[in-house]
């Protein structure tokens, strides 16, 4: 029977939330079935190996859960339908049956959660193979196992702390999980097609079927169409034409993408709130069409030496920086051969990348003081006032809660493993254990400030163990939405995440692809070389540091703004931590990601969710899913069909950009080949 609360004002104060999510629960429809474990396990390998997989080609394919959402309702229908519905140890506490009944929405969201598991990406692999391809060490499959599912697992721990924080509050929404809210909603209700208008089944079936044939053309027959940098076709010739226009190595001024591949690169931009886009817009065009090209032309840190737009590292004569040529034999750096080499050098946009995401650490901690405190506090005290608790916590509250204590268990057990590991195998890991407590002790202290930023923007920042945090609260909060009993989510939640790590790195290969080689450049930056050669006392990049000063600035400005204006409503929308880290996904995101993600976010956000905001309700998150879902089932196809067998075309449209000179240097004297000398 469902169980509804009919008090209006008690649904979520988040509008697009009380639009999209159901406020009905029935309690007694069956959820561990073995439907579930049969097709979430299987949904888990399979995801797991096919995103491991195609991350290692030059263009790597990422294979959300949205599409074993949309695959596993025929057969978890079919096996409704034919399995034996008899019952085992009928009359005694054992009996169970195979086939409870048709099969329901909760089983599905369960089999989506075991899929998100192997669909979000296992970062530790990168460390994996920037050890194995880049550095030319070995590291032991124990010891890699140890590595994937300590960082995450502990990511685990830290979820389970902040539930209270980032789950129950209604504020906390986590915009993306509405396209997957959506999603079941309609592929389990019994809508009746009104004459003139299609269902919203009909409607997510026509969009994916026409996305999935369109995405043969910039897929395969004509790639350009990722990035149309018509300026570059202008000015063939031009070194400053193609970084001006360069929508892949330059800052992209003009160009048009008609690929969804490059529009959702970031994440879905129906899905972001218009304020969030807005304040990504800001910080983008600031910081890549003003900042970048000032530090550029005006040669700061000998910019003109290096591309404008690069994650390269390179000596001062504008040469790839040789790495392998000041490391010793004890895999540490060889301080005279360093010396001979001369110091590390960045191009602008990666030197301005790190300033940026010091200013973004910043921001998001004094903002979130500022704006947050107060319910951080309250919460710690256990003030959980009655006019945050909307419905879908009440209908929540009828459940069995998971004890505080499981998590902190899996915590502490997964930090002195790890603590453990990295003493007994030191040659490999080279993490003293003072090193793993500092680093838990920065996923702590972060979770929270940027799990409230992720809640409620969409926008992400962190890695690792905390990036792995914001996952599973992501996923315990699609749980909240759908009425997921919490004990249930958990033990969906701790079981796919031991399956995807078996399964990611059973997958990982000596390959590399593009985030690889970004995780190598930071680990140069970060390990081997280190942050004091680079943006300390020694370093060529030390003023970079005052970006710390800057970004926690920032939201005070904002917040006292706010104060003196307070019926001014939109200072209050003003985000720094949003706007300032616009670019944190920069590399190996490039320009032609950020604008059009911006362009669909003003469309869907602004445009149609203010003007016609029913036919918004009724279609913009099953919009996002359907695009999504038919880009990801034709690059599975155009892979296995084509690019397995090595048929390609090569013609000028199978240019992603046609914009070569780009990544040329603007120096003097600096020999590149391929580029004009100046």
């Amino acid at each position: 029977m469902d169980i509804a609360y009919k008090d209006v004002e008690e649904n979520s104060s988040v509008k697009q939330v009380a639009l999209t999510v159901p406020v009905t629960d029935d309690p007694s429809i069956p959820v561990l079935t073995f439907r579930m474990w049969f097709l979430g396990i299987l949904s888990c390998v399979l995801l797991s190996f096919l995103n491991q997989f195609f991350n290692y080609r030059k263009e790597p394919l990422s294979i959300s859960s949205l599409s074993a959402q949309i695959a596993v309702v025929p057969l978890g229908q079919l096996m409704a339908r034919y399995i034996t519905p008899r019952i085992f140890f009928e009359g005694t506490r054992y009996e169970f049956t195979l086939n409870p009944g048709p099969f329901n929405m909760k089983e599905h969201v369960l089999i989506t959660i075991f899929a998100n598991s192997g669909a979000g990406s296992v970062y530790a692999i990168h460390i994996v193979n920037t050890v194995k391809v880049f550095y030319r060490k070995s590291i032991s499959f124990p010891i890699a196992l140890i590595v994937i599912l300590t960082t995450q697992l502990l990511g685990f721990g830290w979820a389970g702390i902040f539930r209270r924080f980032l789950v129950e509050p209604a504020a906390m929404w986590w915009p993306s999980n509405l396209v997957q809210v959506n999603l079941f909603v309609a592929l389990h209700e019994k809508e009746k097609r009104e004459k003139g208008r299609l269902t919203r089944t009909q409607f997510f079936l026509i969009v994916l079927m026409s996305n999935f044939a369109y995405y043969i053309f910039p897929g395969y027959l004509f790639p350009h169409l990722t990035s149309l940098s018509w300026v570059c076709w202008v000015f063939p010739k031009s070194v400053l034409a193609h970084q001006l226009g360069s929508g892949m190595s330059g800052i992209g001024l003009g160009a048009i993408s008609l690929d969804w591949l490059a529009t959702a690169y970031l994440s879905s931009p129906l899905a972001s709130p218009w304020f969030a886009t807005a304040n990504m817009a800001v910080g983008f065009g600031v910081i890549l069409y003003i900042i970048t090209p000032i530090s550029y032309w005006l040669n700061f840190y000998n910019a003109k030496n290096f591309p404008i737009f690069s994650q390269g590292l390179f000596t001062s004569s504008g040469k790839d920086y040789d790495i392998s040529s000041i490391i010793n034999i004890d895999f540490q750096i060889d301080i005279p051969a360093y010396e001979k080499s001369g110091p590390l050098q960045l191009s602008t946009f990666f030197a301005m990348y790190y300033g940026v995401g010091f200013a973004t650490l910043s921001a998001t901690l004094v903002h979130v003081a500022l704006f947050h405190g107060r319910e951080i506090l309250e919460e710690t005290k256990s003030a959980f006032k009655e006019k945050k608790m909307d419905i879908h916590t009440r209908l929540m509250s009828k459940y069995k809660q998971v004890p505080e204590w499981w998590f902190l268990c899996i915590l502490l057990a997964t930090a002195a493993t790890t603590i453990f590991s990295c003493e007994y195998y030191k040659t490999q890991l080279q993490l003293p254990w003072w090193g793993v407590l500092l680093t838990c002790g920065i996923a702590f202290f972060f979770t929270l400030p940027i799990g409230i930023i992720t809640a409620t923007t969409n926008q992400t920042y962190g890695y690792i163990s905390m990036t792995q945090a914001l996952t599973f609260l992501q996923d315990f909060k699609l749980g909240h939405y759908m009425k997921i009993p919490p004990r249930t989510m958990f033990m969906a939640q701790v079981v796919g995440t031991v399956v995807a790590a078996f399964a990611y790195l059973g997958t990982a290969c000596p390959w590399t692809c593009p985030q690889d080689h970004v995780f190598y450049d930071a680990s140069v930056i970060w390990g081997l070389i280190g942050p004091r050669r680079i943006f300390g006392d020694l370093g060529t990049y030390k003023a970079i540091n005052w970006f710390f000063l800057a970004g926690a600035i920032a939201p005070v400005l904002v917040w006292l703004a706010h104060k003196a204006f307070p019926t001014k409503k939109w200072i209050s929308l003003i985000h720094m931590p949003v706007l300032i880290g616009a670019t944190a996904s920069m590399p190996p995101a490039t320009a032609i990601n950020f604008t059009s993600f911006i362009t669909i976010g003003f469309l869907s956000g602004f445009v149609v969710y203010r003007y016609r905001q029913d036919w918004w309700r009724r279609h913009n998150y099953l919009l996002s899913g359907a695009l999504d879902a038919g880009l990801a089932f034709m690059r599975v196809a155009l892979y296995f069909l084509l690019n397995i067998h090595g048929i390609s075309l090569n013609w000028w449209g199978s240019n992603l950009d046609g914009c070569p000179l780009a990544s040329c240097p603007t120096a003097k004297g600096i020999r590149v080949e391929g580029c004009p000398l100046f």
